[in-house]
């Protein structure tokens, strides 16, 4: 396979890597599959952490991004009812900030009953 072929492939799976970022975050159907919705809010956040607090903006977003990708959801599927990253952090947070009445816990969603 000649380099140039080898360097396109790295960067077509690159890009699908980062569509499927959109993808689990919920932003496609958090948007009705808007593109320009999702270009406004990607300029959005470019502009953000080109800021006077974009170090705050980008140590948020970090944590945010790796507490999501620590939640192993399944692979994704057509009829897929897993929670998108965005549900799960949220409900985390959730949780963090109410603590359980009486020592029980519920679970943060179905499907993280395994």
């Amino acid at each position: 396979m000649r380099t140039w072929q080898v360097e396109r492939r790295k960067r077509t799976r690159h890009l699908i890597e980062l569509g499927g970022l959109v993808v689990k975050a919920g932003i496609v159907d958090l948007t009705g599959d808007d593109r320009a919705i999702i270009l406004g809010a990607l300029l959005w956040m470019a502009d953000k952490l080109q800021g006077d607090h974009g170090d705050h903006a980008r140590s948020l977003w970090a944590a945010k991004g790796k507490q999501a990708f620590e939640y192993d959801w399944p692979s994704a599927s057509p009829n897929d009812t897993a929670p998108s990253a965005r549900v799960v952090v949220m409900e985390r947070e959730r949780a963090a900030s109410h603590p359980p009445v009486g020592g029980l816990q519920k679970p943060l969603c179905k499907s993280a009953l395994g």
